[in-house]
Order: C-alpha cells, then sequence, then structure tokens
C-alpha cells in the first residue's frame, strides 16, 4: 500500500509539471511539439511505475498493426492502461469523456492533440454530436484512435458490455478495428491505490476489418479481448483460465464493485 500512495502522489505531481510546461506548446501552430511532450509525459509515468510499485509492462502483437490509420478497441482494466500503450503507437488520437477538461489547462491540451470529447452531459444525441464532429475533423488523416469500448474500468474477471460507438467510428472512417487485450487489473485493478508487482501484459490482437455489421463486429470483438484477457489473467495468477463475467455497468462517476456472491465464490474457490 505504501508504494501504492508514493506513487499517486507522484503521478499527480508529474501530470502537474507536464500540463504547466506544456503551456507554451499550445502556442505553437503545430500539433507535433504537443505530441511529443504528452508522449514523453506517457514514458516518464511508465518509468515511474515500475520503479516504484515493480510493475514492468511487456507489449505483444505489435506485428499485428496495420500500416496507415486504424481504431485501437482497449480493454480499460485500470487507470494506467491509457499511458501504457501511448507511446507505443505513432500519430496516435484518442476517445475521452469531458470529465478530463474539468481539469485545468487540460481543455486546451486535448484540443491541441486532436482528442474527440464526448460530450457526456447532454444525453445520447449531443454524444452522437460530439463523436461525429470529432471524426469529421480526423477523416483522410493517418491517425489511429484508442478508445475503450467498455467505457469503463472493469475488475480482473470481469467486463461490459462493449458499446457499439466503435463500429460506428469503423462505419464512417473505414479503416480495421485493432483489439488489445490486457491483465494489467492483476496488478493495478481500476483506480485502486494499491499495486502488486508483476509483469502486465498489453498485447495487441489481429485487426477486424471494416464491413461487418453491428452484431457480428461487436460480438467478435467482445469475444477475442475477452477471451485473450481471461488467458492472460491465468497466465499472470497461475490459475486455469475462467471465462470473464458480465457486470452491469456503474452509474455515473461511480467504479463498479465485484458482486458480493462472486467475493463468495471466490473465497470458497481459493480455500
Amino acid at each position: 500500500m505504501l508504494r501504492g500512495l508514493i506513487f499517486t502522489a507522484i503521478y499527480y505531481l508529474i501530470s502537474a509539471l507536464y500540463v504547466l510546461t506544456a503551456l507554451p506548446l499550445l502556442l505553437l501552430p503545430w500539433r507535433q511539439p504537443m505530441a511529443w511532450w504528452i508522449r514523453h509525459y506517457t514514458k516518464t509515468l511508465n518509468f515511474a511505475l515500475r520503479w516504484i510499485c515493480g510493475i514492468r509492462r511487456e507489449i505483444r502483437g505489435k506485428d499485428n498493426l496495420p500500416d496507415g490509420p486504424y481504431l485501437i478497441a482497449a480493454k480499460h482494466a485500470s487507470w494506467g492502461d491509457g499511458f501504457m500503450l501511448y507511446p507505443e503507437i505513432e500519430e496516435i488520437g484518442f476517445v475521452t469523456g469531458d470529465h478530463l477538461e474539468r481539469f485545468p489547462l487540460v481543455g486546451g491540451i486535448l484540443k491541441k492533440l486532436g482528442a474527440i470529447v464526448i460530450n457526456t452531459c447532454g444525453g445520447g444525441e449531443k454524444k452522437a454530436a460530439s463523436l461525429t464532429a470529432g471524426l469529421s475533423r480526423l477523416k483522410g488523416t493517418n491517425r489511429r484512435i484508442l478508445i475503450h469500448p467498455e467505457g469503463h474500468l472493469a475488475p480482473a474477471g470481469y467486463h461490459f458490455r462493449y458499446k457499439p460507438g466503435i463500429w460506428h467510428m469503423q462505419q464512417v472512417l473505414n479503416v480495421p478495428i485493432v483489439p488489445v487485450a490486457t491483465n494489467l487489473n492483476c496488478f493495478w485493478q481500476q483506480e485502486e491505490i494499491q499495486k502488486t508487482p508483476g509483469t502486465a501484459v498489453l498485447e495487441f490482437l489481429d485487426p477486424i476489418p471494416p464491413g461487418g455489421s453491428k452484431d457480428e463486429t461487436m460480438a467478435r470483438l467482445t469475444q477475442v479481448i475477452e477471451t485473450r484477457c481471461a488467458e492472460l489473467i491465468a497466465e499472470a495468477t497461475g490459475q486455469p483460465s475462467e471465462p470473464t463475467r458480465l457486470l452491469p455497468d456503474p452509474n455515473k462517476g461511480e467504479i463498479a464493485a465485484i458482486p458480493a456472491h462472486a467475493e463468495r465464490e471466490k473465497m470458497v474457490n481459493v480455500s
């Protein structure tokens, strides 16, 4: 727990320093200097996570990344999976909720990076409109776009319903979807302060080409990510691979908890 507390303090300190030192880059007419600075920021966080908490990252499957633009559909397992992935992909953009704009100066940085910021307070129509506007800016570019289709941080061994926004994005951009599986939540679960030393794997899987129906694409995306996540969790824990379980979406602003009956089952199985 102590190392987790130290990392949390360092995380916020590093983040504040990088935001402040990024201010001059907002004045430049180019996106690339800001993108380079944020890449450096994520590398610094990865170094701090390894040095303080003993969590190493192993990236697999980079040979599955296509040339040109594509969508990255990543398992959302932990607060750290975004900055673990970010430095691995050139010309990366990302989809995020407007909650990040609550932090001072962050909104300007997101705008400079070309992030797609989703309006999460205005209902489905405004969400769709903000996504459409963001896609129109990126269409025809070489940008790779990271999105977490579940929309919530999933505990190890669980998943949420994969939202079809990723399919609509694929329809607009006509590019492949690259699924990403991970077992990071075995070492850093959701937003927990406590961290467990170990090697977290993030794995790029075979791309899903455009052209599939919504139901077909979403079923395939869910199946390939969750099957591989279960295998990576088994690899990390030394336990047999078990299918991940579906959880209902938590209320807005809340973190999903493992159901009490599942915790009891887990204790019985361990004992």
